[in-house]
């Protein structure tokens, strides 16, 4: 079987492929239209975000049994179109769950006790205690959206604390020893953390806005590691300000671009919205990285690995 790579991964991703028989081939910089023009020619491709892989892509990889995803989400994909032809579709949430976990709980904590702000003011010599006085976890309500292998993974993490963790998910009897799960009306009532772990789907698409913040009885602190689309970036800056939200750590942003890679070229050309949630000391964010660890790099290749030679066996 023959495979495109079209983005750079981690080294073992190729080398295990080629142990196991399979004929793999690299192109990280021809744009799309190039790739079409020989798409036809390969079994299976593996990408990040590098473009979205749609219907007209997907019409000319006339011989493609599967398409393998480096990350978790599969929305840069036609789906439905996909598996119309019979292509296998593979991701790797397994392979970045437990850096996602990690992050989201470092945020959660740097936010509670203060830490950016605290470390920003000593390096300028300010010695603000009273200012910083920080919050504990303990005996708060983490209200979880999404109970699969992140929200999971997340929940794992908080089994150190002593908390009550409530999930959400449109599946029934996701919820385990770590975390209840509860219809989203107990979570609006109860949650004063809450923490997105849903792919992007149109059932998620601008999900947090204002009508769902305000649901919540509580003032909250949201986390959000998953996908930026899911919440309006101009609605959760209200919030902040009026202080339904009191803090909030984004590692995604509403207005990132499809390969995840890039923002905006100037802070000029961002949307008033977002440049004034940049501006608040409540606010931490982070590039989208919180699957983005050494580790994870490693795992997320070797799921992947793991999923095509299960399907399709050794070519040896």
């Amino acid at each position: 079987m023959k495979i495109l790579h079209l983005d750079n991964n981690h080294p073992l991703l190729i080398a295990e492929l080629d142990k196991a028989g399979y004929h793999n081939d690299t192109d990280y910089t021809s744009d799309k239209k190039e790739i079409e023009e020989k798409i036809s020619n390969y079994d299976g491709i593996i990408i990040r975000s590098r473009f979205a892989i749609d219907r007209s892509f997907l019409s000319k990889a006339t011989h493609l049994k599967f398409i393998g995803r480096v990350g978790a989400g599969l929305e840069s994909i036609d789906l439905n179109f996909a598996k119309q032809q019979g292509i296998h579709l593979f991701s790797a949430p397994e392979g970045n769950r437990n850096a996602v976990s990690e992050h989201a709980l470092g945020m959660l904590l740097a936010l509670f006790n203060n830490l950016i702000n605290a470390n920003e003011e000593v390096k300028n010599g300010q010695w603000n205690r009273e200012k910083n006085r920080g919050i504990e976890l303990d005996g708060k309500f983490i209200g979880l959206i999404g109970y699969g292998n992140m929200g999971k993974a997340f929940a794992k993490k908080l089994r150190g604390f002593e908390v009550e963790v409530l999930c959400y998910d449109i599946k029934e009897n996701v919820g385990d020893q770590n975390a209840t799960q509860v219809p989203l009306s107990v979570l609006f009532n109860k949650a004063e953390v809450v923490s997105l772990h849903t792919p992007w789907t149109p059932l998620t698409d601008k999900m947090v806005n204002q009508e769902f913040i305000n649901n919540f009885k509580n003032p909250f602190w949201l986390l959000n590691t998953a996908r930026g689309k899911s919440v309006v970036t101009e609605d959760v800056m209200v919030a902040l300000k009026n202080g339904k939200i009191l803090g909030a750590g984004l590692d995604v942003l509403e207005y990132e671009k499809l390969s995840f890679e890039q923002l905006f070229g100037s802070k000029e050309s961002m949307p008033d919205a977002l440049q004034e949630l940049l501006s608040m000391k409540q606010v931490i964010l982070s590039p989208h990285i919180a699957g983005w660890t050494v580790e994870s790099k490693r795992k997320l290749a070797q799921t992947i690995v793991d999923k095509i030679i299960a399907q399709f066996g050794v070519q040896n």
